[in-house]
C-alpha cells in the first residue's frame, strides 16, 4: 500500500494516531510535573500547577475528540467550519491557562492570544447562527413578515430596528465591532505593559488596566446586546438546533472568564486577597490573582469541553451518503480567515461610511438602504441558476448556505435599498420584496437537519422533517 493509499484512508487512522500520541505526551508531561513539584517541596503554588494540569488533561481529549469527528464527518462546511472554530476554544483557553500556572510573568504574552480568540468564536457563533437560518429560508424576508423586535433592558428607550435587513446588519456589526476591538485593545495593553504603565490589577487613574477593562467591557456589552437580540428575533426558526447551550456555553466561557478576571482584581486591590493569603507584597499579589484567575480558568475548561461534546455535537451531520472531503481540504478549510478577512473589512468600511456621513451632515448610514459603495456578502444571494432555488432546495449543495454579504449588490438594488425574493432575483438582479412576497407567509414545508437522536448506535442522521 502506498503512502497515498494510506492519506486517502485517513478517516480509518486519525482517531487512534491523535489519541496515541497525546497518551505519550501525558505519560512523559506528568512524572515531569510531579518532580518539580516534589522538588520545590510540594507547595500550594506547586498543588494548584498539578491540580489545574489534571483538568487540563482531562478537557484536551474531549475537544480534540469532537473536532476530529467533526473532520472525518465534514458533510456541511458551511455550519461545520465556524463549529470546529468555536471548539478549538476550549483547547487554546486551557493550555493558555496552565502555561500561566507554570510561567505567570509571561502569561500576558499568551493571554493576548487567548483574548483576541474570544472575539474570534463571537464572530464565528453569529455567522455560523446566520448560516444555518438562511440555509433553510429566506432570512431576511422572513424577518420582514415578523413583528417588529424591540429593544431590551437597558436600550429599551431607543428606536427600534427595521426588521429585515437594517436588523441583520445592526445585530451582525454590533458583533463586528467586539473582533475589532478586543485586538485592538489586546495591542494597546501589551504596549502599556512593555511601556511599564499597563499595571495589571491597579484601579488608578496613571494606570491603563481600568481604562482597556472599561472599554472592553462596553464592547462585550454591545456584542452580547446584539447576539441577544438576534436570538429574540430569529427564536422560532433557530428551534430545531437546540441553540439554549449553545448560547450558554458561548456566554459562560467568554463572557464569565472576563468578568472573573475582573472580579479578582477587584478583590486585590480591596486587599480581600492579601487577608486570605496573609501577604501584602505587591508583586507577590500579582502573582497570585493571575494564578488564581489560570487555575479556575483550568477547571472551568474541563467542564466547558463536555459542555460543547453535547451542545456542538458531530452527530447531526454524520451522514456516510454524502460527499466527503479530503483530509487536507477538510484541515484547510478549518484554517481558512479570508471569511474573517472580508467581513471585518466591510465592518471597517461601513462604520467609515457612516462616520463620514455624519461629518458631513447627511445622516447616519442606514444598512437598510445601503450605499454605492456597500458590500452585501450576508446580504445578497449572487445571481446564477444555483441561486434561484429556494434555500432549502440548495442544503444538499456543499457550498450552500453561507449567509453571504461581500459580493456587490448591482445599481438597481442599490437604488432600490430592498429585498426581492430570489424566484426574481435571477430576473432583475436586484433585492426588492414585492407585495405578493409580503403579503403571503413564508411555508416551511422544507427538509431540515435533525438534531434528534434516532439511530441504535447513537449516531444522528440527516432525516426530513416537516416545520409547519
Amino acid at each position: 500500500m502506498s503512502f497515498l493509499d494510506i492519506l486517502k484512508q485517513w478517516r480509518l487512522w486519525i482517531r487512534p494516531v491523535v489519541m496515541v500520541v497525546y497518551g505519550l505526551i501525558i505519560i512523559v508531561l506528568l512524572p515531569f510535573l510531579v518532580a518539580k513539584a516534589v522538588k520545590n517541596g510540594f507547595k500550594k503554588q506547586d498543588q494548584g500547577v498539578l491540580f489545574g494540569s489534571i483538568f487540563v488533561m482531562m478537557a484536551l481529549p474531549i475537544s480534540l475528540w469532537e473536532i476530529i469527528q467533526h473532520m472525518i464527518h465534514y458533510t456541511k462546511p458551511y455550519l461545520q467550519k465556524h463549529i470546529i472554530r468555536i471548539l478549538w476554544m476550549v483547547p487554546i483557553y486551557a493550555v493558555n491557562a496552565w502555561f500561566g500556572l507554570l510561567y505567570p510573568k509571561q502569561s500576558i504574552y499568551v493571554d493576548s492570544l487567548r483574548e483576541c480568540y474570544e472575539a474570534y468564536v463571537i464572530y464565528n457563533f453569529l455567522v455560523y447562527l446566520l448560516n444555518y437560518l438562511n440555509s433553510e429560508m429566506d432570512l431576511e424576508a422572513n424577518l420582514e413578515l415578523k413583528p417588529q423586535v424591540k429593544h431590551i433592558f437597558p436600550l429599551c428607550c431607543l428606536v427600534p430596528w427595521e426588521m429585515g435587513r437594517e436588523f441583520v446588519h445592526m445585530c451582525k456589526h454590533g458583533i463586528l465591532q467586539y473582533t475589532v476591538v478586543r485586538p485592538l485593545s489586546t495591542f494597546i495593553s501589551f504596549i502599556c505593559e512593555m511601556s511599564g504603565v499597563y499595571k495589571e490589577g491597579e484601579f488608578r487613574g496613571d494606570a491603563a488596566f481600568p481604562y482597556m477593562i472599561a472599554i472592553n467591557n462596553f464592547s462585550q456589552f454591545i456584542a452580547m446586546y446584539c447576539l441577544v437580540l438576534f436570538y429574540r428575533a430569529n427564536k422560532v426558526e433557530l428551534q430545531p438546533m437546540k441553540p439554549i447551550g449553545k448560547f450558554l456555553c458561548i456566554k459562560a466561557v467568554v463572557f464569565f472568564s472576563f468578568f472573573q478576571g475582573v472580579v479578582i482584581a477587584i478583590l486585590v486591590w480591596t486587599n480581600v486577597i492579601s487577608s486570605v493569603f496573609d501577604t501584602n507584597d505587591t508583586d507577590n499579589l500579582k502573582d497570585i490573582s493571575s494564578k488564581l484567575q489560570d487555575f479556575l480558568i483550568c477547571i472551568e475548561m474541563f467542564l466547558a469541553a463536555v459542555a460543547h461534546h453535547f451542545s456542538f455535537s458531530y452527530k447531526p451531520y454524520v451522514n456516510p451518503e454524502s460527499e466527503q472531503l479530503s483530509c487536507c481540504s477538510a484541515f484547510l478549510a478549518m484554517w481558512d480567515v479570508s471569511d474573517v478577512h472580508r467581513d471585518i473589512r466591510e465592518h471597517l468600511e461601513v462604520v467609515g461610511n457612516s462616520l463620514s456621513r455624519h461629518i458631513r451632515g447627511r445622516g447616519m448610514y442606514r444598512y437598510a438602504a445601503g450605499s454605492a459603495t456597500e458590500s452585501s456578502r450576508l446580504l445578497v444571494p449572487e445571481v446564477g441558476a444555483d441561486n434561484i432555488k429556494s434555500a432549502p432546495a440548495r442544503l444538499g449543495d456543499l457550498q450552500t448556505g453561507y449567509y453571504d454579504s461581500m459580493s456587490p449588490t448591482s445599481d438597481v438594488a442599490t437604488e432600490a435599498g430592498s429585498y426581492q425574493g430570489v424566484d426574481d432575483v435571477g430576473q432583475s438582479g436586484s433585492c426588492n420584496t414585492t407585495e405578493s412576497h409580503k403579503t403571503s407567509p413564508t411555508k416551511y414545508d422544507d427538509s431540515l437537519i435533525d438534531f434528534t437522536d434516532t439511530s441504535p448506535e447513537g449516531d444522528k442522521q440527516f432525516t426530513s422533517s416537516k416545520v409547519s
